[in-house]
């Protein structure tokens, strides 16, 4: 288990790489959803998402412990811009292994920090089978997008400052969270916002948007097992990806519920955002806010955190 220390431990080591991200409001959004929302707004964090959190957190660390002399992961996107930015900041090379359907914008970026892009079907055995033979090639370590719990840890830190900055009575805001929201894709961003939360805000609720069109995580939570979603068709390119064990056993622990909610309604909840916040979120970013208008009965009234996880969309293809 990830103890609080070792999540204070991953802050205190990221600290000088990454920003301390506005948390921010807005009433136009309040009114809608019947609710008191607080958006913690990773859109503005190294690389333009919270993986930067996690990255660097086990890339860090890979250095301190003499692992390797090379990185290696796979990733649609915000995972392997993380990966390419820390491995930058403590000189190793970084070889990334993208689905050639990702984000032109995304690989651009990866490419932009230096590391080398391998490309491959946009299946997850072929996202796996292209790391293994980097790491027999080159040595490098696997720092894995979520089935990890440096990387856990680090995305943890996320909710943690969430948390510190609007969420607790001995820092004067009115009151703490009742529930904090987190899409949920393979899991690390939700494993680690519940750990923290559960550490700092006990009876705060957790609760994971899902798209329908990448629905494992709910049918996962039911059955206890890792499941795979009947089909895969969605807008929120970030959110693809299967829960893993580790991931599956924590969110089983200390999440409350998961929400699915439609292309349509992702796409109207990131219109929403653009439109009163101005501000730029990428589609994976909006689920979450998509399930509070979804079920605006659940969450009436309620203080509600939501972490906007970040703001890398590919502005030549926008849904609106």
């Amino acid at each position: 288990m990830i103890s609080f220390d070792t999540i204070q431990a991953a802050h205190d080591r990221i600290r000088p790489y990454i920003h301390r991200t506005a948390v921010l409001t807005n009433q136009t959004i309040n009114d809608r959803a019947g609710a008191e929302l607080f958006f913690k707004c990773e859109n503005f964090q190294k690389i333009g998402a919270f993986k930067a959190r996690g990255g660097l957190n086990a890339i860090l660390q890979v250095v301190q412990n003499k692992e390797g002399n090379a990185i290696t992961t796979h990733s649609s996107g915000n995972h392997a811009q993380a990966v390419a930015f820390a491995a930058r900041q403590v000189g190793l090379p970084a070889y990334i292994i993208m689905p050639r359907t990702a984000p032109q914008v995304k690989k651009d970026a990866v490419r932009g920090y230096g590391a080398e892009i391998i490309e491959c079907e946009p299946t997850l055995e072929a996202r796996e089978n292209g790391v293994l033979e980097v790491m027999k090639r080159t040595g490098a370590v696997l720092v894995h997008p979520f089935d990890d719990d440096r990387v856990i840890a680090g995305q943890a830190t996320a909710a943690k400052e969430l948390i510190e900055d609007a969420g607790m009575e001995k820092y004067g805001t009115e009151r703490k969270f009742d529930t904090i929201l987190a899409p949920v894709g393979g899991g690390g961003l939700l494993s680690g916002t519940a750990l923290t939360t559960h550490y700092l805000s006990p009876q705060t609720r957790v609760v994971a948007g899902e798209p329908e069109g990448a629905a494992d995580a709910v049918l996962s939570f039911q059955s206890g097992r890792v499941e795979k979603a009947p089909y895969i068709n969605t807008i929120a390119d970030g959110l693809m990806t299967t829960l893993s064990e580790r991931t599956l056993a924590i969110i089983q622990s200390h999440v409350s519920d998961i929400l699915t909610v439609s292309d349509a309604e992702i796409i109207a909840a990131m219109r929403l955002v653009w439109e009163r916040m101005k501000i730029v979120i990428e589609p994976s970013s909006a689920v979450p806010l998509a399930g509070v208008l979804k079920h605006k009965d659940q969450f009436a009234g309620q203080k509600i955190g939501i972490i906007i996880t970040g703001g890398n969309v590919d502005l030549g293809k926008l849904p609106f």
